[in-house]
């Protein structure tokens, strides 16, 4: 897996050098594309939660499987009631939430220091991916936070200084996560946080969020599910798109109907933007639960 990872984050990096000055260019969002690419790709590393929720269940004595799926739409369902009520709360939790998970899910290897100390390290190394566009493309991002009816980051805590040391704690914290392991590892954070920069400082936000969610985050993680599905790529492969099928279609049609009743009261880009992250907060609860357990 770590031979696979370094040819990853090369091939993602590259790809990102590649696309990002040639998109600003052109200079608009593609929010279907990116809508689309979720969907499709990025949902998926997910599909798996069903299966991972059945060996859950055995470990407790549980044969049915109904409990796993009402447990995990009833959180989901939580997360959206809240959201609509507390909308700043409950969007900085699940941001506060996805920079950890992110920082622990891209780390291809084994790290364990004492719990608060490899948990805040993991945190840092995953706020890049908040911190990137408040800095680089602040204006656009406080305006698709506006759509979402979140304020936070309008605050003058966050400056510019705030946000720079940031990203350079979250640097830092990369290289001391993989220090004292070998050379392929070191450069596999290194790749990762330049890529996460480049992507931001020239595309708009939600696109480089996108391609990072889509092509670095989920397809390493898919990765990891396809071998444990099967120790051959190909045929673990196919087991894995057989097995993510149904749920990643069940939650497109759900998604894509939010869209379609939301856009009675929004424009449709705004229908997107709040079906996009409304809707991965409402899955992204769960789903870590369900990791860590």
């Amino acid at each position: 897996m770590e031979k696979i990872s370094f040819r990853h984050s090369v091939i993602f990096l590259n790809f990102c050098i590649l696309i990002s000055p040639f998109y600003f260019m052109i200079n608009f969002e593609p929010i279907i594309l990116c809508l689309l690419l979720i969907l499709i790709l990025g949902i998926s590393h997910g599909a798996l939660d069903n299966l991972k929720g059945k060996k859950l269940l055995k470990l407790y004595g549980y044969r049915s499987s109904i409990s796993f799926y009402l447990t995990y739409i009833l959180i989901s369902l939580f997360i959206i009631f809240f959201w609509l009520i507390f909308p700043n709360f409950v969007l900085f939790l699940f941001l506060i939430v996805a920079a950890y998970h992110f920082g622990r899910e891209d780390t291809v290897f084994y790290f364990k220091k004492k719990f608060f100390i490899s948990e805040s390290l993991f945190f840092l190394k995953g706020s890049a991916v908040i911190m990137a566009p408040l800095l680089l493309q602040r204006n656009i991002t406080n305006e698709i936070f506006g759509i979402l009816n979140f304020s936070v980051f309008e605050s003058p805590i966050f400056s510019d200084q705030f946000l720079i040391i940031m990203l350079c704690l979250s640097f830092f914290s990369s290289l001391y996560i993989s220090i004292k392991k070998n050379a392929d590892l070191v450069g596999i954070m290194i790749m990762d946080f330049s890529s996460i920069i480049i992507l931001n400082f020239f595309l708009t936000p939600v696109l480089a969020f996108t391609i990072y969610f889509c092509f670095l985050h989920s397809i390493r993680h898919s990765i990891t599910l396809i071998f444990e599905l099967d120790k051959s790529f190909m045929s673990g492969l196919k087991k894995f798109l057989n097995r993510a099928l149904p749920l990643t279609l069940v939650t497109t049609v759900i998604f894509l109907f939010a869209i379609f009743y939301l856009n009675n009261f929004y424009k449709l880009d705004e229908a997107i933007y709040k079906v996009i992250f409304i809707g991965l907060a409402s899955l992204t609860f769960p789903h870590i639960l369900l990791e860590y357990l």
